[in-house]
C-alpha cells in the first residue's frame, strides 16, 4: 500500500512560481512511476506530468510544457512539481498519483490559486 501527501499549494499572482511536493510512504517509492494531475472546479481531473521510477521518462501536458518541471528524490520518497510563469488557468487542486500492483493511489490534493 502507498500513501501520498501533497503540500505546497498557495495563492499566488500571475507570473509567479510555486513548488509542490508529494511525500510517499513505504519502501517501494524508488520502483514506482509518479504522476501529477489537477482538477479545476466543475472540470475533470487532467494529467499534468509524469516521471519514471528512475527519474527519466518525463512527460508533460501541452498546457504546462516549458513552464512546469517534475522531479523526484528517491532518497526522500518525494516527487516535486516546480511551476513557473503561473497563469489563472493553472488554478486547481493538484494531486499526485501512482499505480502499485494494479491499484491507483491518490493523495488528498493541494490547492493552487493564481489570481491578482
Amino acid at each position: 500500500q502507498v500513501q501520498l501527501v501533497e503540500s505546497g499549494g498557495a495563492l499566488v499572482q500571475p507570473g509567479e512560481s510555486l513548488r509542490l511536493s508529494c511525500a510517499a510512504s513505504g519502501s517501494s517509492f524508488s520502483t514506482i512511476d509518479m504522476y501529477w494531475y489537477r482538477q479545476a472546479p466543475g472540470k475533470e481531473r487532467d494529467f499534468v506530468a509524469q516521471i519514471r521510477w528512475d527519474g527519466r521518462g518525463i512527460a508533460y501536458a501541452g498546457s504546462v510544457k516549458g513552464r512546469f518541471t517534475i522531479s523526484r528524490d528517491n532518497a526522500r520518497n518525494t516527487v516535486y512539481l516546480q511551476m513557473s510563469s503561473l497563469k489563472p488557468e493553472d488554478s486547481a487542486v493538484y494531486y499526485c498519483n501512482t499505480q502499485y500492483f494494479g491499484r491507483s493511489y491518490w493523495g488528498q490534493g493541494t490547492q493552487v490559486t493564481v489570481s491578482s
